[in-house]
């Protein structure tokens, strides 16, 4: 019912992120978040994708 505003990061990154003075460090960081997260939806569309073509396939 009730949701606080927080700041979540582990320690490391927090620390490694912050003693940086170019942005190369935090850039990576976040190119490595997209390709993590996108994985799994990718994998769930190609199964998505065969298990429609086969029925698709049955029908004609």
């Amino acid at each position: 019912m009730l949701a606080l505003p927080v700041d979540a990061q582990c320690a490391m990154c927090r620390a490694v992120l912050e003693s940086e003075q170019g942005q190369g460090t935090a850039e990576g960081i976040n190119d490595g978040i997209v390709y993590l997260m996108a994985i799994p939806y990718i994998l769930i569309g190609g199964v998505g994708y065969l298990i429609y073509r086969k029925f698709n396939t049955l029908k004609k």
